[in-house]
């Protein structure tokens, strides 16, 4: 769909609400949440990325090739290895 449409600015309590059409939310691959910038005069919104995508598999990854250690050397103390609790 090429054409412009045409929509109005609804007050909702202290908000300003845009209705976006169903065709337009489907056509942009947007769903559930979006990211708003604003350029000069306009406002430009798109589907909200997952900032940790692919974390699961990257973690099992590293704990398959046993690449999981920490990189820091951590001092424990008796206390640490009995009363801690994960």
């Amino acid at each position: 769909m090429d054409a412009v449409i045409r929509t109005r600015i609804v007050k909702v309590g202290n908000s300003l609400l845009i209705r976006i059409p169903k065709l337009l939310l489907e056509q942009s691959g947007i769903d559930t949440e979006v990211e708003i910038e604003v350029r000069k005069d306009h406002l430009i919104l798109r589907p909200a990325s997952c900032v940790r995508a692919g974390w699961n598999e990257a973690f099992a990854k590293m704990a398959e090739l046993k690449d999981d250690v920490l990189l820091d050397n951590v001092d424990t103390t008796n206390w640490d290895q009995l009363e801690w609790e994960w």
